[in-house]
């Protein structure tokens, strides 16, 4: 905890811009899509209206394991169709297959952008990674903002919780001179990297931690981009988040081999970042070793056992003190990252004053994903037709 307060406070400093660079980056955007037919649309729509030359981006939707018209939705948009002819249970597979097919045919690109197809793409998403990648950045994240942030209590959680991870942790990386993080979508990885890397060879229901951990351990310095934003649908319900984040959970937990070798790194090429992806791996497992401690105080407190370890105080009041804690410091967090990103606290105040559910609500699913991991991805169902224009008028 110690660690994160310090490097969080780097969320207050300006980050460097990146310079401006001439359009001359070759982009291709790639868009794993299942049961989509709906919102597809909507993102390649927002990708052919970038500020960009379109002849230097061009849009490839691989559809997977659909029972509606998402391919025949994406061929009426105008992108490119890559159909998957092998089984995949998990996006993961569904990007291996397209880096495989991509490498295959073609040879010409600079860069890959990875969307999912819920997303909007702000008009000048390739222009700002297009900078980037001049800059010298070999991978990015863009700014993961979402597109309905109103629609119910759990949206607006998630909406808090991108912006939280976008400026706390992100940004501050990016002024330490750390790697950021991918999160799921919004990203760009030059071709040279992504062959240097094999390809895309995640196998974990939780790709991006997972590519995350293997930039890392090859060096690679992952960017942070907060002009590139995308906009991202989020859950209505409950039940929604508690499967997704299980699978997260599950994903996160399952990256634990990567210990030993991201260990390793750290000593020999006194390597941060694999120090920090430790922390994030081992994280449920303190989660429960400190649950474990709540339940024991709790019980030796109220049969009235004294152990001396702390001062001898109420069993009330140390759990008014400790609700108090952690739901002002979480509070306080969060709108500090919402009025940072530039958006009105007002606005997001219902996500900001309940924000503490939604974190509370982590540590049963990361206890639970400890000892029964969920293996099967979910899906979760798109049905906001919104397009760019909307959020530029709700702006």
């Amino acid at each position: 905890m110690g660690y994160y307060a310090f490097t969080s406070l780097f969320a207050l400093k300006k980050l460097n811009t990146v310079p401006a660079a001439e359009p001359k980056n070759r982009f291709a955007a790639i868009i794993a899509a299942r049961n989509e037919e709906h919102v597809l649309g909507n993102l390649i729509q927002s990708l052919k209206e970038q500020n960009y030359p379109q002849d230097l981006i061009e849009i490839f939707v691989i559809p997977n394991n659909c029972t509606d018209n998402t391919g025949e939705a994406a061929l009426r948009a105008g992108a490119c169709v890559v159909e998957c002819d092998r089984e995949v249970k998990s996006k993961g597979d569904v990007l291996n297959f397209a880096f495989e097919k991509i490498f295959m045919d073609r040879d010409d690109f600079d860069a890959y952008c990875v969307f999912d197809a819920d997303n909007l793409a702000d008009p000048d998403f390739f222009m700002e990674m297009n900078n980037a990648l001049c800059s010298g950045m070999k991978a990015a994240q863009g700014f993961r903002d979402s597109k309905n942030p109103n629609d119910s209590a759990v949206s607006a959680w998630y909406s808090v919780y991108y912006l939280t991870i976008n400026r706390i942790l992100n940004h501050s990386r990016s002024v330490l001179g750390m790697s950021s993080w991918v999160n799921g979508t919004g990203f760009m990885v030059s071709d040279e990297t992504i062959r240097q890397l094999g390809g895309w060879n995640t196998v974990t229901i939780s790709e991006d931690m997972e590519f995350t951990t293997l930039c890392v351990l090859h060096g690679i310095n992952i960017g942070w981009v907060p002009n590139a934003v995308v906009y991202d649908e989020q859950p209505l319900t409950f039940e929604q988040s508690w499967k997704q984040r299980r699978r997260w959970s599950t994903g996160m937990q399952d990256c634990a081999k990567y210990i030993k070798p991201l260990s390793a790194s750290a000593v020999k090429d006194k390597n941060i970042n694999c120090i920090e992806v430790i922390f994030t791996i081992i994280a449920p497992y303190f989660q429960l070793l400190g649950f474990i401690a709540f339940v024991l105080t709790m019980l030796l407190t109220g049969i009235k056992i004294k152990y001396d370890l702390f001062p001898d105080t109420y069993l009330f009041v140390r759990l008014f003190l400790s609700f108090d804690t952690s739901y002002i410091s979480t509070t306080a967090v969060a709108a500090l990252a919402v009025w940072m990103s530039g958006k009105s606290v007002e606005k997001h105040s219902y996500g900001i004053l309940t924000f503490w559910i939604f974190l509370a609500s982590w540590v049963p699913i990361n206890i639970i994903s400890l000892f029964k991991k969920q293996k099967q991805w979910s899906k979760i169902e798109h049905t906001r037709e919104i397009t760019i224009q909307d959020i530029a008028d709700q702006n």
